[in-house]
This record gives C-alpha cells, sequence and structure tokens, in this order.
C-alpha cells in the first residue's frame, strides 16, 4: 500500500506515482491483463486507502503512457503494452505472488575507497556506498549495497536521494544507467543487515551482483542485492 503523505520519508515518490508504478508492475506480472476492466474509481480508492483524486491522476497517468483506456460511462480497462516507462524499469524483483510497490530505506551512504574485491568499475579511486532496505508493498524483501563511482558527484546528501536511484541519477546527475549485467548466486546475509530483515545474519540468501553502464558505456555502479527468497523472487521478462 502507498504511505500516507504525511508519514513519508524523505525522498518518497508522490502518492499517485506510487499507485501508477504499483498497477505497471501488476501488468508486466500478469495480475492485471490486456482488456480487464477496473473496479470503480471510489472502491478503487477506498481498496488502496487514497483519495479518489489521487487515484484518477494515476490513471491519467496510465493512461498517458497507453496503458489504460478510459470509455465515457462504461469505465477502464488495461491496455498491456511492451514498453510502459516505468521508472522501475530496471528493477527485477517481485512479490512471489507477482507486483508489488518497491520502496526504499537508506541506511547509509558513505564515500569509501574501492573495495579491492569488486569489478573494476569508473574512474575514481573512491565511490558512494548506498545501503538500503527495499521493501515490496511494505514487505522487507532485500538489502541492497550500491556503489556509484565518485566521479559523478562529490557527496550525496542522504535527502535528496529519492525511492528510484536510476530516477536520482537522471534528475540530479546527469547519469543514465543505459545496460546492466546481472549475476546471480548464493551468498550468506551481511553483518549490517537490521533486524527488520527477513532473515538472520550469516542465513544463506539468494545473491545478485550487477555491473551498470552510463549512456556513454561507461562502467557507473556495482550493486550487490541480497534477496529473502520466502518474499520476493527475481524476474526478468523477454519480449
Amino acid at each position: 500500500m502507498p504511505q500516507n503523505p504525511a508519514t513519508q520519508p524523505p525522498g518518497s515518490l508522490p502518492i499517485y506515482v506510487q499507485i501508477t508504478e504499483l498497477l505497471v508492475r501488476d501488468i508486466a506480472a500478469g495480475r492485471l491483463i490486456d482488456g480487464e476492466k477496473l473496479p470503480p474509481e471510489r472502491d478503487m480508492a477506498e481498496e488502496l486507502g487514497i483519495a479518489v483524486g489521487t487515484l484518477r491522476k494515476a490513471l491519467a497517468e496510465l493512461q498517458n503512457r497507453g496503458l489504460l483506456e478510459r470509455i465515457q460511462g462504461s469505465g477502464n480497462y488495461i491496455r498491456a503494452i511492451s514498453d510502459p516507462k516505468s521508472v522501475y524499469a530496471m528493477f527485477r524483483l517481485e512479490l512471489l505472488g507477482g507486483g508489488g510497490l518497491p520502496t526504499a530505506e537508506i541506511l547509509s551512504i558513505d564515500r569509501l575507497p574501492k573495495p579491492s574485491e569488486l569489478p573494476s568499475f569508473g574512474s575514481s579511486t573512491e565511490a558512494h556506498r548506498i545501503r538500503r532496505l527495499r521493501r515490496l508493498s511494505g514487505k522487507p524483501a532485500a538489502l541492497e549495497e550500491i556503489w556509484l563511482d565518485g566521479s559523478y558527484v562529490e557527496t550525496i546528501d542522504l535527502e535528496a536521494v529519492s525511492e528510484s536511484l536510476y530516477l536520482f541519477y537522471r534528475t540530479k546527475l546527469s547519469l543514465w544507467i543505459a545496460r546492466a549485467e546481472d549475476q546471480i548466486g548464493l551468498d550468506v546475509v551481511p553483518d549490517w543487515a537490521p533486524a527488520s530483515f527477513g532473515q538472520a545474519v550469516g542465513a544463506p540468501v539468494t545473491h545478485i551482483q550487477r555491473i551498470s553502464q552510463d549512456q556513454e558505456g561507461v562502467r557507473a555502479e556495482v550493486s550487490r542485492t541480497w534477496l529473502d527468497h520466502t518474499v520476493a523472487r527475481y524476474v526478468a521478462r523477454l519480449k
């Protein structure tokens, strides 16, 4: 469910954008299918715990992306397309049942020398290490440790980082992540995992290492994700 506007942490996406992205991910996961009629707007807004006006902004955004057809006197109908232009287009984690609204709690941001065990990336000897707890529709699902090359920005203000890190890169750093390679294996929960993560430190979990390239083809970041397989799964859809 979307967060209450009064309790949203800094960097949270607007409520209507959260709803839009939740519906986009439900379409991608097949939980909403092409031609499906959505419930009446008042019923849908009540179920989501939001105002009707907020829902209508989300539906208007879906319509702008070609994902919704609004028929006067009949209702709102899903139109599944191959490129929904989601801010989470490269986010591959879903709830076991599909979909789920991604949110992120930043645990720490530090500028540090690059660890020798990471693959080579960028031109700086330092990188920004961003540690986050990822939730899907409120359920703790994954830990993330992102290393962004230090050449893109001197410091990163925690208050300025949005829940979509790639959106933050584009809007604040003029950095576009154009390509990414994911390598999936096994690891154990790191010792910095918060108590709210569903798996104990040292427990075996799915591990994903991502190497990302910017718009110039330069390796911009390396990230590590520890996935709680009892909550979520990794999904890559080929089109």
